[in-house]
Parts: structure tokens; C-alpha cells; sequence
């Protein structure tokens, strides 16, 4: 079962890793990853309603198939999504919940496109540091936008990195719970825009530190990590749990490509605009088009170290979608590690512990700049 349609009901208890990884980059280890911890979670209400006064804190058209410039980017495009910036906006608490075992928890607000987004944010009950708390953005995997709800699924894992002293901040997207807009999917950037936003927001609230910034993401979310890190030079790490991270190009077909679908398409995910190869050709017609979408055609600017995992087993994400990433960051020059679970699935639901484990490591290394 997919993670993101999982249903925890208890916080998993965290232990050290026990097994060797797979892989080893020039500078750190590789593994794997699936996972379905368990945690009680509150469902939300249609619409948030303020427990605490809230505290405000053009597509291409063209019928002939262009081909992609420096003078006319498309907004598809890394290069064009590059080129924008993501100020986000003040952070809105719109209600207060039930505090975590350490933490505060709240659903709040900014501004994305002009949409309202709504997530889920968590800040540390300690003494904040000097510079402010480091903050983990969290990207969760594909969920039907009608089913989603923001204090539902993932609730383990967000707990996890809360719990280790970081603000952390599970955006809904747009279109999904209450946040405004229309849902996209894998080739709509929709989604990294949120994302980015809510990144440009959480820069101005008082209690998080603007430089010590990391991003973790779930299948789909791990895509979304990938692609941000290649758009934004301000996420010190990312970490992708069986992510969607290959090139569009080998997605086509699979789930939200533009062709095939049906039931087994994985997360029954939606398509990407239909006219997408109609518009601009095929991969093999109009290859520069679909590099441009390619995340991995920029990964000599990925911001800073990624870590990956996956599941041997994983019946929806091919493993090897990680394992072929993992070579090209090593050959852009940047630092990865890959973590491979033998039998995992796409949830890493046997491998959570050891898995989060590396996870906090890792970021505790590259976002907190602990030795």
C-alpha cells in the first residue's frame, strides 16, 4: 500500500542503523528506502477555522512545435522556473492543534501564485537558537486531492523530524484540502511552486533560521525535492523516499505522462496535459523540449548533497529510477547517497526506523551543520 494512502496510528520509535549500505558516494554512504509507520492523527475540519486569531505573519499555445530558447522559455521549463522568484509571503496561523511530545502544531497559510495554501507546521517547544530553528520542508507523495486532508497520512514521518528539533512544514499543494487552485501532477510545476513559496514564507517567520533549510519528499514529493533543488540554491539538503526523479521522458506512460493509464497506473496519479507531445513531439522528435523539463539535465546545480532510498521490491517507483540518479549526481560532481532496503516496498514500511535514522543523520549534517 502507498504510503500516502496508509493510515498510522503510532509513532514509530527510532533506532540506530544496523545494516551497511549498498552504495558509497565520495562522500557518504548509499542506501534505500519504504516505509508505513503508524501515528494517531485529528481529521481536519472542511475548513480550518482559527482557534487562534489568525496572524497574517502564460502557457505555449502555438500549433507548430516550438523549440525551447534562451529568449522564450516555456514555463514547463527548470530554465524558466529558474528565472522566477518565490517570495512566499507572511505566514498565517489559521488554527492551533494538539501539540506534538515536544512541539507545537499548527495549520497555517501563505500565499503561492496568489493562491491560499494551507499546511501543516510544527515549531520546537525549546529554547529557540540564536539564528532561529532549521527548518525541513516536507513534500508528501501523490494523494487524491479529494481524499486529501492536512492532518491526515505521513503523520510518523513528519512526527520523526519534528521531534529532532526542526520546524518542519507539510504543504497541501494547491488543490488538495482547503488550499486554493487547480491540483497539477508530475509534469505541471505547479506544485514546486507551492513549495518554493512556502520556503520564501517560512524565511520570514521569526522562529525559523532563513539559512539552515532542508527538504524531504515521498514518491511524487521526492520529484518535487529534486526539481526544487535545482531551481533554488537555498536548500543545504534534500532527501527523496522513493521518488518519481526520473526524467519525464521515462515517465510518459506511467502515471500522469500524457499516455497509457487505467487502474494500475501507479497512485492512480493524474494525467499531464494531454496535448504535451501533441504540442511539442515526442521525446524522440523533440528532445531538447522534454531536457528541459529533466531535472537530472541540471544536476550540476543541485544545491547541495541528496540522499536517497528505495525499496528492492517497490511495486510502484522502479528502483532503478534512484539507482541511475544516484550515478549522474556522483558524475556531475556533487555528493549523494543511495540507500537500497532488500524486499522493501514503495512505503519502506518494514525499513522505517533505520531509514529515518539515516534521514535525521543526514540532515543534522548538512541542514543543522552538526559534525
Amino acid at each position: 500500500m502507498d504510503a500516502c494512502s496508509a493510515s498510522p496510528n503510532s509513532t514509530p520509535t527510532i533506532t540506530l542503523a544496523t545494516t551497511v549500505p549498498t552504495r558509497l558516494s565520495s562522500t557518504a554512504i548509499a542506501p534505500t528506502r519504504n516505509v508505513t509507520p503508524t501515528s494517531t492523527f485529528e481529521t481536519q475540519v472542511a475548513a480550518p477555522t482559527s482557534e487562534t486569531n489568525a496572524t497574517p505573519i502564460p502557457s505555449a499555445t502555438a500549433t507548430l512545435r516550438p523549440e525551447p530558447t534562451a529568449t522564450a522559455l516555456n514555463p514547463l521549463t527548470i530554465p524558466a522556473l529558474r528565472a522566477r522568484d518565490f517570495p512566499g509571503s507572511d505566514l498565517v496561523i489559521e488554527q492551533t492543534l494538539t501539540p506534538g511530545a515536544n512541539y507545537q502544531r499548527y495549520i497555517a497559510s501563505h500565499l503561492s501564485d496568489g493562491l491560499k495554501i494551507y499546511g501543516l507546521l510544527t515549531v520546537p517547544n525549546s529554547e529557540k537558537p540564536a539564528t532561529g530553528w532549521p527548518v525541513i520542508l516536507f513534500n508528501h507523495g501523490y494523494i487524491s486531492p479529494s481524499e486529501y486532508r492536512t492532518t491526515e497520512r505521513y503523520v510518523a514521518y513528519q512526527d520523526a523530524l519534528a521531534r529532532a528539533g526542526y520546524i518542519t512544514f507539510k504543504s497541501d499543494y494547491r488543490g488538495h484540502g482547503n488550499s486554493e487552485g487547480t491540483p497539477s501532477g508530475h509534469f505541471a510545476p505547479g506544485y514546486t511552486i507551492d513549495v518554493l513559496n512556502a520556503m520564501g514564507s517560512l524565511k520570514k517567520f521569526a522562529d525559523a533560521d532563513p539559512n539552515r533549510i532542508g527538504m524531504w519528499g515521498h514518491s511524487l514529493g521526492g520529484e518535487i525535492v529534486l526539481r526544487a533543488m535545482v531551481i533554488s540554491p537555498d536548500i543545504k539538503a534534500g532527501v527523496s523516499w522513493a521518488g518519481t526523479v526520473a526524467p519525464p521522458s521515462e515517465q510518459l506512460g506511467m502515471w500522469g505522462g500524457g499516455s497509457g493509464g487505467g487502474a494500475n497506473v501507479p497512485h492512480s496519479a493524474p494525467r499531464a496535459p494531454s496535448d504535451l507531445t501533441q504540442q511539442y513531439g515526442t521525446p524522440e522528435e523533440n528532445p531538447e523540449f522534454w531536457a528541459s523539463l529533466a531535472s537530472t539535465s541540471y544536476l550540476g546545480e543541485l544545491s547541495g548533497p541528496l540522499q536517497l532510498h528505495h525499496g528492492t521490491a517497490d511495486p510502484e517507483v522502479p528502483l532503478g529510477f534512484s539507482q541511475v540518479l544516484y550515478d549522474e549526481i556522483l558524475k556531475a560532481g556533487k555528493t549523494a547517497e543511495l540507500y537500497t532496503y532488500p524486499g522493501g516496498n514503495h512505503n519502506l514500511s518494514a525499513n522505517f526506523n533505520t531509514a529515518m535514522q539515516r534521514t535525521l543523520a543526514f540532515f543534522d549534517k548538512y541542514v543543522k551543520g552538526l559534525p
